[in-house]
């Protein structure tokens, strides 16, 4: 028998072994990564919510009213061609006209005044930004453009965007940090106590002359299989989970989307799945490297 089939066999005897020590620490690995893959999760569905929600603000350019239809159309070419605008489209009077009704539908005074002056509301260029954070440097280039009266944005909730995305971010890199760490140390420990179970069996093995090696080997591909089924059931927990919470919540509001694209969830399916492996490598390397049945 080779010595990479006889450390698989003895890697399985361990875990039949152990049964109750294994399951506890898969569970735990389960808990901690199925912890890490879902904030990465909830972090995709914040992150595409938020540039759902961006693309509703935008920056509104009011033109002059002596601006032609020819040197509109001009403008709007230039202003779709910065590198920092992904959209830009032309509302005219006619059409504030009929978004003003809509608007002051609740405030009679003002649907009084926008009825009875209708000239009074200009004609428009509604500029999409490429990313949220542009939108005070198209505001500066549009103020100084020719043929513009002036410039609106909704600054302050892009700003607020901006911070919330960036603070969520923060906070579920640091958690999931502090949660790969705890199921670094799980697995350590299992792995310590399997050694310590088979210490007498191990003092014997090195006294007819086993290497290191020889003997550290299973307990390595245990804490790599322990790692791997607890990413296994992690990343099938939260997929299920996810496709569930939006077959479950189809009635939510279109502003709140909880779908995310499959590739998404493969690719970061298969690092947990990675990381799952590596932790239990990590794990089982530092319990081997602390205990002194092992040491060299």
């Amino acid at each position: 028998m080779s010595q990479l089939s006889y450390a698989f066999k003895e890697a399985f005897n361990n875990l039949g072994r152990n049964a109750l020590v294994v399951l506890g620490a898969i569970l735990a690995v389960f808990i901690s990564l199925t912890l890490t893959f879902g904030t990465v999760v909830f972090g995709e569905v914040v992150r595409v919510n938020t540039l759902q929600w961006a693309q509703d603000v935008r920056v509104i350019a009011f033109l002059q009213d002596d601006v032609t239809p020819e040197a509109t159309t001009e403008l709007q070419g230039e202003v779709a061609g910065w590198t920092q605008v992904q959209d830009v489209f032309y509302v005219s009077k006619a059409d504030a006209y009929e978004e003003a009704l809509v608007l002051f539908s609740n405030d009679e005074a003002m649907l009084k005044v926008v009825q009875e002056s209708p000239d009074i509301l200009p004609s428009s260029l509604r500029v999409q930004p490429e990313d949220p954070e542009d939108y005070d440097l198209i505001v500066t280039r549009l103020e100084s453009t020719p043929g513009v009266q002036r410039v609106e944005s909704a600054g302050d909730a892009i700003d607020a965007m901006i911070a919330l995305r960036d603070g969520l971010q923060i906070m579920f890199w640091l958690l999931a940090v502090a949660l790969g760490v705890a199921a670094v140390a799980l697995i350590a420990n299992t792995i310590h106590m399997a050694i310590y179970a088979r210490r007498e069996e191990i003092e014997i093995m090195r006294l007819v002359g086993a290497s290191n090696w020889f003997i550290r080997t299973p307990f390595l591909i245990e804490g790599a299989m322990e790692g791997l089924i607890g990413g296994a059931l992690a990343v099938t927990f939260i997929v299920v989970a996810q496709q569930l919470a939006v077959d479950r919540l189809a009635d939510l509001p279109d502003w709140i989307n909880l779908a995310i694209q499959n590739d998404f969830l493969l690719r970061q399916g298969a690092l947990v799945l990675l990381f799952g492996v590596l932790a239990g490598l990590l794990g089982s390397s530092l319990s081997l490297a602390v205990h002194r049945t092992l040491r060299s």
